[in-house]
C-alpha cells in the first residue's frame, strides 16, 4: 500500500509539474524580453527543467527536484506579475483611442466615438467624434455575431437603438500595435491590452460585413429600455475605468464575450455558466434557449434570417446602413420586422 501511495504521489506531482511547464514555456516564449533566440532559449531551458523535475519524482532526488522547480516557477510568477499593460504605444489606427463617457441627467456624452469610412482594411478615413445621447430615447438592444474563424468562434458586438433610428455599437477588441496581428494563442499570455470601442454600425459592423467579408449575423434581443440603459451605462463605467487603468486582453478569460457577460451580471442579469460562453459561435442558440431572442420562429429559420451580408453589401457603407440591414430581421419586442 505504501508503494502504491508513493507512486500515486509521484504521478500527481509529475502532472502538476507538467501543467506548470506547459503554461510557463509559452509565457516565456511570448513575453520574455529580448530577441527571438533568447526567448526560445528561456522556454527550452524551462521545458528541460520541467522534464527533469517530473522524472525526479520517481527517484531518490524527489525533494531536491521539487524544491528546484518550485524556486524556478516562483521566480517566473514574480516576473509575470510585474508585467503590466502599456497605457501608450504606437497603436493601430482603429484602436488608437479608448471611448470615455459622462452622464448629465439623462444625457450621455461620449468622447472618441469611432466613425471611420472604410474602403479596405488598409485604406480608410479616420474620424473620432464626440456624441450625445438622450437615454430616455433608448429603446432596444441588438446582438451582432461576426464569424471570422468558422462556426465555433465569432466576434460579438452589442448595439443600442434609439427612437430617432440612431444606433450605437460597442465592440470589445484587442488593442493591437501598428503592424500587429490578432493571435488567440499569444493573447493568452499578456500580449495586447483590451480596448472598448463605441462606433457607428456602418463602421464597426460594416468593416466586417463589407470589407473583410466575414459572416455577420444580427439578432434582435428581448431587452427593454430599462435593462438596455443599465447595460449601456455599465459599458461606460468599464470604458472609463479602462482609460485610467489598462487591462490585458485574454482569449479565454477577458474577451469580447466574457467581458459582456461580466457587465450583464454586474447589472443584475443572472447568466448561468455554459460552454457556449466559451465557444461563442453558438451564443445565439444559447440566447434563444434562454428566451432572449424571438422564439416565435424555429431557431434555424431565425438564424437564416439573421444573415445580413447581402443586405449590407447592397446598402453600402452609407448613412442608411443600420435601417437596411434590419429589413426582414424579426424583433421580439414588437412582433414586427424593421
Amino acid at each position: 500500500m505504501r508503494r502504491i501511495a508513493g507512486i500515486s504521489l509521484a504521478l500527481l506531482l509529475a502532472l502538476v509539474i507538467a501543467l506548470a511547464t506547459a503554461w510557463t514555456a509559452p509565457a516565456l516564449w511570448y513575453r520574455f524580453p529580448g530577441p527571438e533566440v533568447g526567448r526560445a532559449l528561456a522556454a527550452g531551458l524551462f521545458v528541460l527543467l520541467g522534464l527533469a523535475s517530473a522524472i525526479g519524482m520517481f527517484g531518490r532526488l524527489r525533494f531536491p527536484a521539487i524544491m528546484l522547480f518550485v524556486v524556478a516557477f516562483g521566480a517566473v510568477l514574480i516576473w509575470w506579475s510585474s508585467i503590466t499593460p502599456p497605457a501608450d504605444a504606437n497603436w493601430s489606427a482603429d484602436v488608437a483611442r479608448q471611448v470615455t463617457g459622462s452622464l448629465d441627467g439623462n444625457i450621455l456624452t461620449l468622447t472618441n466615438v469611432r466613425d471611420f469610412e472604410w474602403r479596405s482594411d488598409s485604406d480608410f478615413t479616420e474620424r473620432w467624434t464626440t456624441r450625445t445621447y438622450d437615454l430616455d430615447e433608448l429603446k432596444s438592444l441588438d446582438l451582432f455575431m461576426s464569424y471570422w474563424a468558422g462556426p465555433e468562434i465569432a466576434h460579438v458586438i452589442l448595439s443600442f437603438g434609439f427612437e430617432d433610428g440612431d444606433y450605437l455599437a460597442w465592440s470589445i477588441e484587442v488593442r493591437r500595435r501598428k503592424g500587429g496581428e490578432f493571435s488567440p494563442v499569444a493573447d493568452l499570455f499578456k500580449s495586447d491590452p483590451l480596448v472598448i470601442i463605441a462606433a457607428d454600425e456602418r463602421d464597426v459592423v460594416g468593416v466586417r460585413s463589407n470589407v473583410r467579408g466575414e459572416d455577420v449575423q444580427l439578432y434582435r434581443l428581448r431587452t427593454g429600455p430599462d435593462a438596455a440603459r443599465k447595460l449601456l451605462l455599465e459599458y461606460v463605467v468599464d470604458a472609463n475605468a479602462l482609460s485610467k487603468k489598462p487591462e490585458f486582453y485574454n482569449s479565454l478569460t477577458t474577451n469580447c464575450t466574457t467581458t459582456i457577460v461580466k457587465m450583464m451580471r454586474a447589472v443584475g442579469d443572472k447568466i448561468p455558466l455554459d460552454w457556449r460562453l466559451i465557444v461563442n459561435g453558438y451564443l445565439p442558440e444559447y440566447a434563444y434557449n434562454r428566451g432572449a431572442l424571438d422564439t416565435r420562429l424555429p431557431f434555424d429559420e431565425l438564424k437564416a434570417r439573421a444573415h445580413i451580408d447581402q443586405r449590407a453589401q447592397k446598402a453600402g457603407l452609407l448613412p442608411d446602413f443600420s435601417r437596411l440591414i434590419r429589413v426582414d430581421v424579426p424583433s421580439p419586442l414588437d412582433g414586427k420586422t424593421s
